[in-house]
């Protein structure tokens, strides 16, 4: 019998500091599993053509636990698939990350799917809010629904 969704989410954390790409791999690594797909989301310097300025994430206290929920319903949706995430809040520079999904598995196709799922899911569900300055003074705030 494989394990359940909950056993199967090694990590779902909302930082202050930054992830680590080898440490969230690390955890979902197992003698089961032919395939780690890791994403990593950087800092860039520009956004809609603009440069950025400045960059901060905020959560919503109940983040924690909608990342453990949206990595339970990602490891349902994925049989046989181990997954850690974890997304860094506080003021980021360029290049800095701020947001790590690893998807461990069988095969390599179902590693794929599963971390692109992942990270979708999160972005999609995960009261996390990007507040970007552009050079020019003006700003906006992403993600607040």
């Amino acid at each position: 019998m494989s394990p359940s969704a909950p056993e199967r989410v090694l990590l779902a954390d909302i930082c202050p500091g930054e992830p680590s790409a080898e440490a969230v791999t690390a955890l979902v690594r197992a003698p089961g599993c032919g395939a780690v797909v890791t994403f990593v989301g950087l800092v860039r310097d520009h956004d809609h053509g603009q440069a950025v300025a400045a960059l901060s994430y905020t959560a919503h206290p109940s983040a924690e636990d909608r990342m453990r929920d949206a990595c339970e319903l990602v490891a349902g949706r994925h049989e046989g698939v181990r997954l850690a995430a974890v997304h860094r809040v506080d003021d980021l520079g360029v290049g800095d990350v701020a947001v790590v999904a690893a998807a461990a598995a069988p095969h390599r196709a179902q590693a794929f799917d599963a971390c692109r799922d992942l990270i979708d899911t999160v972005k999609a569900t995960v009261p996390v809010w990007k507040h970007q300055v552009f050079d020019d003074g003006h700003d906006e705030w992403v993600g607040a629904r």
